[in-house]
């Protein structure tokens, strides 16, 4: 029987990945500038319409560099930027790194509370954000930022073609925000901050262990914590990425110069989240073209812009491509400029993912698995070689993976039973922003090495193959067994009703400590006018010939839209409420 120290996974790596690739000894500074100077006249990317060059994208990042230094901004200063994926975003992002200064994503979902906590938590001197944005959250709050010096304040059409932007306005489709001073800090546009400011380049030195990125977790068990994501993490990552889906790559040669500007990258992942800023850093640095998508829930407008741009790249959360499937414009799209889908951030049912390779080509779809700890990625389907539908795949370069038992993480679990899943690897964080014990609690010693605990229950194949079964705080304990959501959720998948589910636990009043399964269930369009009653009771049908009587769903309750978090995730903490 294979054993995770034996590595069963090195047998299925494409040829051209190898079992260890060299750490770079690099920063995303470097990489980043070669691919805003590789070709200065080439698409960096595309929005609602508008191109914007890699020169381009050059001149207004140095243009935002210059105000920070301006602005007196000291090497490691904490610039936080809460927008949805504008063009505002990339030009920041890459400002923040010529100007020595640290990125930290905010989603533009968080209630001034939460944004408080993570301007504190960070100690951000820099915010940028929408004037929606800051009439409605920041202006609650600000007095209690103390470490916020400067606010940069755009609008979603500050970069829309001209006719749109007219358009918009007069039929009051733009939301926007009044912006007032603030006591005691600065608040300048976004457009007057380029117009002032100067395109000259700064000297700027990182080391790869300096902090590249300070991105916050979803804070679905208490506040949110700030993940420290040094450039070295970064970069590491960035190379296994390129190496594992790069059919000609040159062993002579730096990874990290492989071919640059050769593909079109259309993704909803959302920048403020790691699996979305990861994505971004390595095209910019990779000198590829992005279509930028502001509103993942617009699949319609996703529809038209691929349709036009012809991606090469699609990368989304499964409910995203689940939507898209659902427009009949999709089905209407040339796929045969894409040479895969990766899909990430969340378990994708096995009919979807067949459903997606009718569309764009059997194989063609690429589960992986990460997390904000990780930079993100852990695990990857090989790109040309034995994928295994329903798996996320083999672990990636200089990784390693083990499953432990999930009460006290001690002792491994065998090769094909479940158990928490903990990973040794160069990508793993330096730790949580100024929390020690956080830290400690997460990246534990494991046979006197150090491994990080990722809090997801998984199994290992014996081809070294990873489930992912469940979150620790997903698996439900009902009268004494463990009952593992996602498995119930998979069942009710196979449902031709369902559009979207969520399974959790409820408190049992008859037995104490124990829980009752409960599924919250989106019917497709279809099915809504149909009798629930019907449906529920064909669900229960189905779910008893096809599960254990424990795992069945002890309540149904239908809603018209299930809630998702900003990445996409089914949130199931709304659902527990």
């Amino acid at each position: 029987m294979a054993t995770y120290d034996d590595m069963p996974w090195l047998k299925f790596y494409d040829d051209q990945v190898k079992k260890e690739i060299p750490i770079p000894e690099t920063t995303y500074l470097d990489f980043m500038e070669k691919g805003l100077t590789h070709d200065s006249e080439k698409a960096a990317f595309y929005f609602l319409g508008k191109m914007f060059t890699f020169g381009e994208v050059d001149d207004l990042s140095n243009r935002f560099a210059s105000y920070l230094v301006k602005c007196g901004c000291k090497k490691g200063d904490i610039v936080a930027v809460n927008l949805p994926n504008l063009p505002q975003y990339l030009i920041a992002l890459a400002g923040t790194f010529k100007a020595g200064c640290i990125l930290s994503g905010v989603s533009p979902l968080l209630t001034p509370k939460e944004l408080l906590h993570q301007l504190n938590d960070s100690q951000a001197v820099f915010f940028v954000t929408l004037d929606i944005l800051f009439q409605e959250r920041l202006v609650k709050i600000v007095d209690k930022a103390t470490h916020l010096k400067h606010v940069i304040v755009t609008n979603i059409a500050d970069f829309l073609p001209a006719v749109k932007k007219v358009l918009g306005k007069l039929l009051k489709k733009i939301p926007s925000g009044k912006v007032v001073p603030i006591s005691g800090k600065s608040v300048i546009s976004f457009k007057n901050m380029l117009s002032e400011s100067s395109p000259r380049k700064h000297n700027v030195e990182f080391s790869p262990d300096d902090t590249c990125l300070i991105q916050y977790t979803g804070g679905t068990t208490g506040p949110s914590k700030g993940v420290v994501i040094t450039h070295r993490n970064m970069m590491f990552n960035i190379a296994q990425l390129i190496q594992w889906i790069s059919k000609d790559i040159d062993p002579q040669k730096n990874i990290l110069d492989h071919k640059r500007g050769q593909d079109i990258i259309c993704s909803g992942f959302p920048f403020f989240h790691q699996a979305g800023l990861a994505l971004g850093l390595s095209q910019i640095g990779q000198g590829n073209t992005q279509i930028l998508v502001p509103d993942p829930r617009n699949t319609t407008q996703i529809c038209k812009d691929m349709d036009k741009y012809k991606p090469t790249i699609l990368v989304n959360v499964p409910t995203l491509y689940q939507l898209l499937m659902e427009n009949p414009m999709f089905a209407k799209i040339d796929f045969s400029s894409v040479k895969y889908c990766i899909s990430g951030a969340a378990p994708f049912d096995v009919d979807s993912i067949k459903q997606l390779e009718g569309f764009v080509g059997e194989g063609n779809v690429l589960e992986l698995y990460g997390m904000t700890e990780t930079s993100p990625i852990i695990t990857m389907n090989p790109l040309f070689g034995k994928k295994k539908i329903g798996s996320v795949g083999i672990p990636a370069q200089n990784t390693r993976v083990k499953m432990v038992d999930v009460e006290t993480g001690e002792k491994e679990v065998p090769v094909g039973e479940p158990g928490e899943l903990i990973v040794n690897g160069p990508q793993v964080m330096k730790g949580y922003f100024n929390k020690p014990q956080a830290t400690a609690d997460t990246i534990r010693q494991f046979k006197g090495e150090p491994w990080l605990y990722t809090g997801d229950v998984a199994r290992m194949d014996d081809d070294g193959y990873v489930y992912i079964v469940d979150r620790t705080k997903d698996m439900l304990l009902v009268g004494g067994f463990n009952v593992y959501s996602k498995q119930v959720e998979e069942t009710l998948y196979e449902i031709p009703e369902i559009e979207l589910c969520g399974v959790v636990g409820v408190a049992n009043p008859d037995r104490p400590g124990s829980e009752l399964v409960k599924a919250v269930v989106q019917l497709k369009s279809n099915a809504k006018d149909k009798d629930q009653k019907a449906i529920e009771e064909k669900i229960l049908a189905y779910c008893k010939e096809n599960m254990a009587p424990y795992k069945v769903p002890k309540i149904i309750e239908f809603i018209d839209a299930i809630p998702l978090t900003a990445v996409g995730k089914v949130d199931k903490k709304v659902l527990r409420v």
